[in-house]
């Protein structure tokens, strides 16, 4: 009795071992590739996206483990072609200038999705349109970069003749030439100064270059060759770039708390400024298809390149952009 007692006693133990789940197998730890990424200049609330997606692991989650560097847009553009590093954020003249020269840069996500670019003249000045600007002292930074392009295109888009207008050389002073009654008008970024001057008493008109042509502004680029080499990077970039910008949009509160991690001296700047600058940033990048590049506005920035002389003969566009990696 006893024997047949242990053989029942047995033969449960093995049922219940049969029925018991197996041991939980850790997780395999997910590899992140080191991605060197340029943005222009410095740090700045208008890159929101990026440390947001950074603090929140959105790029982690992608594979892929983030590092900002700043320069000048035109030497990222070429470090970009050149292989030295694998993605830059540009504006849309900068890839088509660097393919005029043999660089293989490729743009493959659209953030800003109208050209941030404007003229900034005083309320009271009657200055409202393109034809106004006639005979008029406009102060720019640089005879050369998104300010001049957003400039040109202007006078192009409105027919108004070049030489009508007195173009004054000023360096990155346009506020404080502008208050002092030095310049008629300025060229500015219509996501910053604009905002600096109404704070500082001076409500302004801003003629903006998005009102009278698209043309293809700000976006992640890439080279030919980490297309063809690292397609799965490319994409993973491409979207994490996407959900972080989405993010951001979603909460722009969150979003300016995240930049005072990564941005020195924001807690101490004037708060309503930089906030302001961030939500009228995240209207330059609002689009029904976060990332897509339009063809007509890589048209219309060729032709504005053409006109100005900057480009010898027209590209192969369809090289230049791709929405490819879009999700």
């Amino acid at each position: 009795m006893k024997r047949c007692v242990l053989v029942v006693f047995v033969l449960l133990l093995l049922i219940a071992a049969a029925c018991s789940p197996a041991p939980a197998q850790p997780a395999p730890t997910q590899t992140l590739e080191d991605v060197r990424l340029i943005l222009p200049y410095r740090p700045d609330v208008q890159f929101a996206p990026f440390y947001v997606g950074m603090d929140a692991g959105i790029f982690t989650k992608h594979g892929i483990n983030l590092q900002i560097e700043h320069t000048q847009e035109s030497d990222a553009v070429t470090l970009v072609g050149a292989g030295e590093v694998p993605f830059a954020v540009v504006s849309g003249e900068q890839v088509l200038l660097a393919r005029a020269q043999g660089l293989p840069v490729v743009y493959i996500a659209a953030w800003y999705q109208d050209y941030p670019v404007g003229i900034a003249a005083p309320l009271e000045s009657g200055i409202e349109v393109p034809e106004d600007l006639a005979g008029k002292k406009v102060g720019i930074p640089v005879l050369s970069g998104a300010s001049y392009i957003g400039y040109r295109a202007i006078l192009s888009g409105a027919g108004v003749a070049e030489e009508s207008v007195y173009l004054d050389v000023i360096g990155y002073n346009q506020v404080e030439l502008l208050l002092q009654g030095i310049e008629d008008a300025v060229v500015i970024y219509a996501t910053n100064e604009p905002i600096q001057l109404e704070k500082l008493g001076m409500p302004v008109n801003v003629i903006r270059t998005s009102d009278y042509v698209q043309l293809a502004s700000n976006g992640l680029v890439t080279s030919e060759d980490l297309i063809l080499e690292k397609p799965e990077l490319v994409r993973s970039m491409v979207r994490a770039l996407i959900e972080s910008i989405e993010r951001a949009e979603g909460d722009p509160p969150a979003a300016y708390d995240v930049c005072a991690d990564y941005i020195d001296g924001l807690d101490s700047s004037n708060q309503d400024v930089q906030r302001s600058i961030l939500l009228e940033s995240i209207s330059f990048w609002e689009s029904e298809q976060t990332g897509y590049s339009e063809p007509e506005a890589w048209e219309n920035m060729q032709d504005v390149l053409l006109d100005m002389g900057l480009l010898d003969e027209p590209l192969d566009l369809e090289a230049a952009f791709t929405n490819e990696f879009l999700p």
